[in-house]
């Protein structure tokens, strides 16, 4: 399949409701192996349990979906051989099925009969919540740093810190000219792999995220501002701050689908502890303790 026909078949799984006529038409198959297909219904339903972050990126990446459909006739292919030479009849895989069987039935069950209703939470409860969650909500002081890096480590023998030093005073002069271009001195001078691609940019850091030495010099800088050189055990680093992000706590409006998510989630775990202790009141547990004991073998201190 081309890269266009993967994304017609990722709107048709993704965007279209099944009906009638795909079930009956023979383009509902997506792939083949041998004798064995897959149709859209078959991938839908690989697709229902997945987040729907998951399903938005699949839906953007046709590889993805591409992926899952081989997998699955792979997976067909093996389940057919295997029934074939009545594999799920062995005694012990029979057993590992029913016990499959059983902890899906369990699992899915509660999940349904755990399910908050609609329209919860309501519109007090959310408010409510996010009151409770606001210290917790707090997102701290951010900065965007680049830099240029000059390595001289503290083990450096005479003649490296010499040459340290020299690289450090020409790009000192070379930043003290007007219009100097950081980004370019930094892709020209820097020895941090990790950020002379990127012109020296180091990315967003929070204050804990940066060295002492560095955070210490922060306050001083106002964005667009370079500091002078700062000496780490590793060497010297000459920071700009592009940007800066305040303190703040997001609004309701901001985080409403993450916390109406949390709180779905957190009701459901609340229904399914209320649901077993009621369940458990009712049908009291009995351990045989001494029949329990036959089940694994003595040690050899019990011997």
């Amino acid at each position: 399949m081309n890269s266009s026909s993967h994304c017609i078949i990722t709107v048709l799984l993704l965007c279209i409701p099944a009906t009638a006529e795909e079930h009956a038409d023979k383009a509902n198959i997506v792939g083949r192996i041998g004798d064995t297909e897959i149709k859209i219904e078959d991938i839908r339903a690989a697709l229902a349990p997945l987040g729907d972050a998951e399903k938005q990126s699949i839906a953007k990446d046709s590889a993805q979906l591409n992926t899952m459909v081989r997998a699955l006739l792979v997976q067909r292919l093996v389940l057919k051989e295997a029934l074939e030479k009545k594999w799920d009849e062995k005694p012990d895989i029979a057993l590992q099925l029913q016990r499959v069987r059983e902890s899906a039935i369990t699992e899915t069950y509660l999940q349904s009969i755990s399910q908050p209703p609609d329209n919860y939470p309501g519109e007090d409860e959310l408010k409510a919540a996010y009151e409770a969650a606001k210290p917790s909500l707090l997102v701290p002081k951010t900065y965007r740093l680049s830099q240029i890096y000059i390595a001289e480590l503290n083990t450096a023998d005479a003649t490296a810190r010499s040459d340290a030093k020299l690289k450090l005073a020409v790009v000192r002069e070379a930043l003290k000219k007007p219009n100097a271009d950081f980004a370019a001195l930094a892709a020209a001078h820097s020895e941090d792999a990790a950020s002379v691609k990127n012109g020296g940019e180091i990315g967003w850091l929070a204050d804990a995220q940066i060295q002492p030495e560095i955070r210490a010099q922060l306050p001083k800088l106002a964005v667009n501002l370079v500091s002078d050189p700062i000496r780490l055990d590793d060497g010297w680093h000459i920071i700009k701050v592009t940007d800066i992000r305040e303190a703040h706590t997001p609004t309701l409006v901001q985080i409403r689908p993450q916390l109406v998510r949390q709180m779905r989630a957190d009701k459901t775990r609340e229904n399914q502890q209320a649901h077993l202790a009621a369940l458990l009141k009712a049908n009291p547990v009995a351990v045989n303790e001494l029949a329990l004991s036959q089940i694994l073998p003595k040690s050899a201190e019990a011997k």
